[in-house]
């Protein structure tokens, strides 16, 4: 008789045992820092990880894929935010018989440089407070 596909860990367990129960993932701890002007987000972090992407990349193409984000959204993002400060986060070259490419300015890069600082800390201020937190959540 063939084994059976796909049990779940409680089936693998002995018979008349009780089931296990779910596998839990770790906690993680996010600070979503957003700066608004108005009811548009000037930055926040998704277009900061965009920046991250692009800037590893050196493609808004190719920044866009690896964040599973459509070629538009990127390009509203990344537009949003170069509208928000007064110099552009990201410079862009058109495709052509080298290709296009995008890389990030001295804004853009101190952009994302400040916006992970205050990340970490905030992260380190409320190290303590974070802690206890994560000491209520059932695991």
């Amino acid at each position: 008789m063939p084994a059976a596909k796909n049990r779940s860990p409680a089936a693998a367990s002995k018979p008349g045992a009780a089931p296990r129960p779910p596998a839990r993932n770790k906690p993680v701890v996010r600070f979503r820092l957003r700066i608004t002007a108005g009811d548009v987000i000037a930055i926040g972090p998704g277009k900061i990880a965009l920046l991250e992407a692009i800037d590893e990349t050196g493609s808004l193409t190719a920044g866009a894929k690896r964040l599973d984000m459509s070629y538009r959204r990127a390009w509203l993002l990344l537009d949003e935010l170069n509208r928000s400060l007064k110099r552009p986060a990201v410079s862009s070259a058109k495709g052509g018989l080298e290709g296009g490419g995008s890389e990030l300015t001295d804004v853009g890069r101190r952009l994302v440089a400040l916006y992970r600082g205050i990340e970490a800390t905030a992260a380190a201020a409320c190290d303590a407070d974070i802690r206890q937190i994560l000491r209520l959540l059932a695991r």
